[in-house]
């Protein structure tokens, strides 16, 4: 009998070893992955991949229990339209974003214009996937400056969300970003991506790892 997602996620040991297999590659959530990049790429919808598993794509290790996309509003209609009853299913009834596969791993779905973090306006906002995205390994990811901004503007706003910030700070360990990096980044977020790159560059080991 094959064994789901959320099965695996029940068991501490099945759960250690997926994560091992996610991180070399494989596993369930990296071949839900690539379907879902393959189906979205054949519909000609417009996406890229964003948090946790943009973070991976980016060379920063981290697991994960879900896919996070994102969309144009129209690309979500179109996902409803030509995706959902043909291997992907609402994860509740009239859910409108989140979703799960046959194996039952969750996708779940973000569309241009909604605000990170505390979901208000801010000058911060996702933006059109077409616009900042580049492939890794098949999928389509969004650019590292756009990842680090909306990261920044999410721990920003958002007290429970203090963890992006942290991934701020080790992506600019990982790329060995400078303080120069900030130039690439929206306006509002520049001066907290300075304290972070400073902070990190004052650790005694950052320059040795």
């Amino acid at each position: 009998m094959a064994v789901d997602f959320q099965t695996i996620l029940a068991s501490p040991d099945a759960t250690y070893d997926e994560g091992r297999r996610f991180f070399r590659g494989k596993g369930m959530l990296n071949k839900a992955l690539l379907k879902i990049a393959a189906d979205l790429d054949r519909e000609g919808i417009a996406y890229v991949a964003v948090g946790a598993i943009a973070l991976n794509r980016h060379g920063f290790r981290r697991f994960t229990e879900d896919i996070d996309l994102l969309l144009t509003r129209k690309g979500l209609d179109q996902f409803h339209a030509l995706l959902v009853g043909r291997g992907y299913r609402p994860a509740f009834p009239d859910a409108r974003k989140k979703f799960r596969t046959s194996d039952r791993v969750p996708v779940d779905i973000i569309t241009t214009g909604e605000f990170p973090g505390d979901g208000l306006p801010k000058p911060v906002a996702f933006p059109d996937p077409a616009d900042f995205a580049v492939v890794i390994d098949g999928v389509k990811t969004i650019t590292l400056e756009k990842l680090i901004e909306l990261k920044l503007a999410s721990g920003m706003t958002a007290g429970d969300r203090l963890k992006d910030l942290a991934d701020v700070q080790e992506l600019i360990k990982l790329k060995g970003l400078d303080a120069e990096f900030a130039s690439n980044l929206d306006e509002y977020v520049r001066d907290k991506y300075i304290e972070i790159y400073e902070a990190a560059a004052s650790a005694t080991h950052f320059f040795d790892e």
